[in-house]
């Protein structure tokens, strides 16, 4: 059996980054509406026939309609994007947990089942991938294993994904290897700006 056939409890999970300022963007980004649809409730059908279980991480649980997803918002404060992995490391049923952000349009299903296979190989607590300058720490999963980490560096005021994930054992994707999934790196787009948007558009047009 395949490791896609034989997911659920290892690579069943999902989450969904909601919190954030959006200060940029000038409204909160968990409430951005393509096509007349919230982006996350567009993710959710996207990423469903690979995950089976969605874990929301926001500030406004009251604002989410509860049924058949997990909603919850950081148990540690005020620490980054890092602390709404933690919280929703620690509340996934499965061992890996993929992550996006709610500001993140377009889904790459080839690319994730790609990273599920080198995990399934390697057994790494994390895989990301590489950018021209660092890494990108969404469209990436995380495994359960690593709360304990994670809760240590954020008491110790570290917020940066990239410093933890130098202290684990993680799988990197080269820059080059991700572009031969997606030529123009448009599965790793945000929409953090006005602008964002317009080349989101420019992206869907082609």
């Amino acid at each position: 059996m395949s490791v896609l056939e034989n997911n659920v409890n290892k690579f069943g999970s999902a989450m969904i980054l909601a919190g954030g300022k959006s200060s940029r963007m000038g409204f909160d980004k968990q409430f951005l509406k393509l096509e007349n649809k919230s982006n996350i409730e567009s993710l959710i059908e996207k990423l469903s026939p690979i995950f089976d279980e969605f874990i929301i991480v926001t500030n406004k649980q009251d604002l989410y309609d509860k049924e058949n997803l997990k909603i919850v918002s950081d148990e540690i404060k005020d620490k980054g994007p890092l602390s709404g992995i933690y919280i929703g490391l620690k509340t996934a049923r499965s061992k890996y947990v993929y992550c996006i952000a709610c500001d993140m349009p377009i889904v790459n299903l080839g690319y994730i089942k790609h990273m599920m296979e080198i995990l399934d190989r390697e057994s790494n607590l994390a895989i990301v991938t590489r950018a021209l300058v660092g890494i990108e720490p969404f469209n990436a999963f995380y495994s359960k294993d690593l709360v304990d980490d994670i809760e240590r560096h954020l008491m110790e005021e570290k917020r940066d994904v990239k410093s933890l994930l130098e202290k684990v054992k993680t799988s990197y994707i080269s820059y080059r290897k991700a572009l031969s999934f997606s030529p123009d790196w448009s599965m790793f787009l945000n929409l953090n700006t006005r602008e964002d948007l317009e080349v989101y558009e420019s992206f869907r047009s082609r």
